[in-house]
């Protein structure tokens, strides 16, 4: 079945396209064009002079419609999948916070079926500690050191499914971690750290090369007795090729920092994440006995100590950086789709609108909500309020 979307403001990667069109067949991007001239044979789709952009590849995110990956049922991976692909996350990475190693390979084994059916959004794993520093990791995780034994176990038995693995640069082992990754082609990204410059700038050499959930779970620039220290912070914008990624949801950063690391690390460095939990695209609510609360559309600890995750899907953040942070939305879009797609190793395939990739697009309206989706060509039913 051929497709054509003609009538909108098109993102390319040479900038906007306006009177052009993107043909579609078989799950593919046929063609990116400057002319909108109705081709024999085609389905026309009308955007009504909206934006036609790349999906969004969500590379941080924990749940969503009630699931969270962390339960390692089929169930709540698919219903989780389902509830962010309405949203415009046509490609995802499930990400499965602090567990033991009979969780994480339960959750892989799930991913793996998932990865090999036809046109699914699915593209990897994306695993959370539990190498974490306690110290910074809270008390809802049960965390330990690097074990060799372990991950190499693990990674062995996913043969290929996880695509990335976060982690505390400073705690021993750390390093060898990082390099095993690294020899694996999978990103290896600092998270629940302590680190300082020292730290950062050995532990990017080991294989550290992106920092997840920028300015969360790690400290700033900070006084011990008389003298000042750079944090974790500074030291990720001294590092000039490390990468980020920003939960821009609206609460977990205000709009000045998420302008200032739009700044100083720019489009093809940041990258825009969820890291939304089960809550996320649901009416479900916290129960009784949580020791999280949802308040002021965020999650948070009960004793309000601290943010516990986002409730966030892709589009909010697109907005968040346009109506708030006042990015341009070609920008915004990038650092939603095209950025991480390059980190997470599937450039080849998505992230962007151009002849070959799958066909994974979105229309948005003036207000930026989602109006239509497709994934992998094919028409997503609940975001369809288009036609």
């Amino acid at each position: 079945m051929l497709t054509q979307i003609i009538n909108g403001h098109i993102l390319t990667p040479q900038g906007w396209l306006k009177d052009g069109s993107v043909l579609v067949s078989d799950g593919k991007i046929l063609e990116v064009t400057n002319s909108d001239l109705a081709v024999i044979g085609a389905t026309v789709v009308d955007a009504k002079g909206m934006y036609i952009i790349p999906g969004f590849v969500a590379m941080n995110v924990h749940g969503g419609g009630g699931h969270d990956f962390k339960e390692c049922t089929e169930e709540a991976f698919r219903t989780a999948i389902a509830a962010h692909l309405k949203h415009g996350a046509t490609s995802i990475f499930p990400t499965l916070s602090a567990s033991p190693k009979e969780d994480i390979c339960k959750a892989v084994a799930i991913c793996r079926q998932l990865m090999a059916e036809k046109d699914s959004p699915v593209l990897g794993m994306h695993v959370e500690g539990p190498y974490l520093n306690a110290k910074m990791a809270g008390s809802l995780y049960e965390v330990k050191n690097p074990d060799e034994t372990e991950y190499k176990s693990i990674l062995e038995q996913a043969d290929g499914c996880i695509k990335r693995w976060d982690a505390s640069p400073e705690l021993p082992g750390a390093h060898d971690f990082a390099r095993y990754l690294r020899s694996k082609n999978i990103l290896a990204a600092i998270t629940h750290t302590e680190a300082e410059f020292g730290d950062i700038k050995e532990a990017y050499a080991a294989g550290f090369t992106h920092a997840a959930q920028f300015y969360n779970a790690m400290p700033g620039f900070h006084k011990r007795r008389e003298y000042k220290y750079e944090g974790t912070v500074e030291s990720v914008y001294l590092i000039d090729d490390m990468t980020v990624e920003v939960i821009a949801d609206g609460k977990h950063l205000p709009s000045t920092i998420l302008r200032l690391v739009y700044k100083l690390k720019g489009v093809e460095r940041t990258c825009l994440v969820t890291d939304a939990l089960s809550y996320a695209a649901s009416d479900v609510l916290p129960g009784e006995d949580s020791r999280i609360i949802i308040e002021d559309g965020v999650c948070k600890l009960a004793d309000h100590s601290s943010l516990a995750g986002s409730i966030a899907t892709m589009d909010v953040l697109v907005r968040t950086m346009v109506q708030k942070a006042n990015i341009p939305l070609a920008d915004a879009v990038r650092m939603a789709s095209e950025t991480p797609a390059r980190l997470m190793g599937v450039s080849d395939r998505t992230g962007t609108l151009q002849r070959g990739k799958d066909a994974d697009i979105i229309i948005l309206d003036r207000s930026l909500n989602v109006r239509a989706v497709w994934s992998m060509g094919q028409l997503v039913p609940e975001a369809n309020t288009l036609f």
